[in-house]
């Protein structure tokens, strides 16, 4: 069975995915992030705007994740991925001090009609659970969400 997930974009970023220009989402962490060993293939991933609705939704195709970078490997992870994540020289120099880094396919993106949610935290990325789930799982098919 597929988990759920929340994940909060930034709008250029959740635009490149939805026109097929962003393939991989890169997260890069100083400490482990609870997403770490808990996100699968098969996966299902809520995109939403920082700040705004959810928008789209996808499915997760594969993922890798990486432990006790240091700045020469986060090049590396650059050099050999960034075509597929799009990000900019100053994303990357901004996070050459994290230690890990989970990259995620996607496929199966699909935009949604706009939904509103109540959340209030930081959080950038957030495993659903039956208990939180911002009304998410609910709300929207999950039925559609499994094709």
């Amino acid at each position: 069975m597929a988990n759920y997930h929340l994940v909060i974009l930034k709008k250029p970023y959740l635009g490149m995915i939805l026109e097929g220009r962003k393939r991989i989402e890169l997260r890069l962490y100083k400490t482990k992030h609870p997403a770490f060993g808990r996100v699968f293939a098969g996966d299902k991933l809520f995109l939403k705007v920082s700040s705004g609705p959810v928008c789209a939704i996808a499915t997760v195709e594969r993922i890798k994740t990486f432990e006790n970078l240091m700045p020469g490997r986060i090049l590396d992870l650059k050099q050999q991925y960034n075509h597929d994540i799009g990000g900019g020289d100053e994303h990357w120099q901004s996070k050459m001090d994290c230690r890990y880094c989970l990259l995620v396919w996607l496929k199966d993106v699909k935009a949604i009609e706009p939904l509103r949610i109540q959340k209030k935290d930081w959080r950038a990325w957030v495993v659903l659970t039956e208990k939180e789930n911002f009304g998410l799982l609910k709300n929207t098919s999950t039925s559609n969400l499994n094709k």
